[in-house]
């Protein structure tokens, strides 16, 4: 099937009944990323899977692999990249180092944001320091694909949140890269609410320790930035109001700047909405 300049371009489809046959098949063969969050969500991992394992050398493990996908009902979306990326893991414990870091790498690399976006939940080893799973999660991070930087944060969120001193201490040096997406991810991946994640206990009743991430973000000039800073703060809002009214109007003394204003009027809406 050949993938013209229409299909690269496209938009993306509003429903999923509307994506052409073609896209799908495309995306669903590992071919074509997806353009959006409808797409993203159609994607049938189960087909991808069995598309791309034996390109990997893993056409031994694809029935295992299927049967498991199918056990726990896992086709599309969030259930089935942590299930397809947990049963890589799996089948991949008893090859050699050598051999998993090159799948792991082929994953990593791939031109589908969804396979990419299984590489960002793989090589979950517990052993590792918190230092080395950032480290691991850098290049999804920064993936240009939203769908992929979405799952980075989601991934490393749990481990981030056991020990929120270290990983804001870790974090301050993201919060400060000349990349915005690996600034927005120091912020996006401690929220105290989130979405589609557990809530952090901690952030929700002590914001004040994101504070060295948050300063150092309170005028940043890209949108992407400046929400993620917005929404993490009305994620505070909801349990500790005084202190998110308190630190924007200290933020508004100390800059006048349009991103700052931003920021605050993002981060005030729910008491707003309240009041």
């Amino acid at each position: 099937m050949v993938i013209n300049e229409a299909i690269l371009n496209r938009k993306g489809a509003r429903k999923a009944i509307d994506i052409p046959n073609n896209v799908l098949a495309l995306l669903n063969q590992g071919r074509l990323e997806t353009v959006n969050l409808i797409e993203w969500q159609a994607v049938n991992h189960p087909i991808l899977l069995k598309n791309i394992l034996p390109s990997f050398g893993l056409d031994d493990k694809l029935n295992f692999v299927l049967s498991e996908m199918e056990k726990q009902n896992a086709e599309t979306g969030m259930k089935a990249i942590r299930t397809a990326s947990h049963l890589l893991d799996n089948v991949l414990e008893n090859e050699s180092k050598g051999r998993k870091l090159d799948i792991i790498t082929l994953c990593a690399n791939h031109i589908s944001d969804s396979v990419r976006c299984w590489a960002a939940f793989m090589n979950k080893n517990a052993n590792l320091a918190l230092e080395e799973k950032l480290s691991y999660i850098q290049p999804f991070a920064a993936d240009h694909h939203f769908g992929v930087r979405e799952i980075a944060w989601m991934s490393i969120r749990e481990n981030l949140s056991e020990d929120i001193e270290k990983s804001v201490e870790l974090l301050v040096e993201w919060a400060s890269s000349p990349n915005e997406n690996i600034r927005r991810f120091a912020v996006e991946s401690i929220r105290p609410r989130g979405v589609w994640t557990k809530h952090i206990e901690l952030l929700k009743q002590e914001p004040e320790k994101a504070l060295p991430i948050l300063n150092l973000l309170k005028a940043d000039p890209a949108k992407y930035v400046q929400d993620s800073v917005g929404n993490w703060l009305n994620d505070a809002s909801k349990t500790q109001p005084e202190w998110v009214l308190d630190l924007c109007e200290k933020w508004a003394n100390e800059s006048d700047l349009q991103a700052t204003g931003k920021i605050i009027k993002k981060a005030k809406r729910t008491i707003l909405k309240k009041g």
